[in-house]
C-alpha cells in the first residue's frame, strides 16, 4: 500500500479508530437500551431524542469501520473485541431518567476527549481523511452532549 503514510502510522491510527469504533458501538447500544427502557414524565421527549441519537450513531459505526478498512486493516467487530477495546463499560441495572441522561452525557464526553486526541495524532501523521472524520464526529457528539446536558439543567 503506497498512499504516503507508513505502515506503522496507518496501523497506529487504525488501532485508535478501532477503540473509537468500540466506544461508539457501546454508546449506541446504551442509547438504544435507554430508549427502550424509559419511563416517567419525560418519556416521550427523551424517547425521541434517544432514537435520533442511536440512529445517527448506527451510521457513524459504518463510517468509522470503513475508515479502518481504507487504511488497509481488518475490522474485528465481534462483541469480545468491542468489550476489550471500549472504555465505556457495560451496565446492567435499571436507572432513573436523570441517571440515564447523565450516563449518556459522560459517555459522549469520553468519546469527545478520545476524538480530540485521535485528531491530533492523525494531523501529525499526515492523515487528513481521519482528521476530517474526527471533525465531523466531534460536531455530532458535542451536539449530543449539549442536548443531554440541557436535560440536566
Amino acid at each position: 500500500m503506497d498512499t504516503g503514510m507508513s505502515q506503522e502510522n496507518r496501523q497506529h491510527i487504525a488501532d485508535e479508530l478501532m477503540r473509537l469504533l468500540a466506544d461508539t458501538y457501546a454508546i449506541y447500544l446504551r442509547t438504544q437500551n435507554f430508549h427502550w427502557n424509559l419511563s416517567g414524565v419525560e418519556f416521550y421527549s427523551l424517547h425521541i431524542l434517544f432514537e435520533k441519537q442511536y440512529e445517527e450513531l448506527a451510521e457513524a459505526l459504518d463510517e468509522i469501520a470503513e475508515r479502518v478498512r481504507a487504511l488497509g486493516f481488518y475490522v474485528d467487530a465481534s462483541f469480545s473485541a468491542f468489550q476489550r477495546l471500549s472504555a465505556i463499560k457495560d451496565i446492567d441495572k435499571l436507572m432513573s431518567i436523570q441517571e440515564m441522561v447523565s450516563n449518556l452525557l459522560n459517555g459522549h464526553e469520553k468519546i469527545i476527549r478520545e476524538m480530540r486526541v485521535l485528531s491530533a495524532k492523525a494531523e501529525k501523521g499526515n492523515d487528513p481523511a481521519t482528521v476530517d472524520l474526527m471533525g465531523r464526529r466531534l460536531n455530532v457528539h458535542e451536539k449530543f452532549a449539549w442536548m443531554l446536558r440541557s436535560q440536566l439543567a
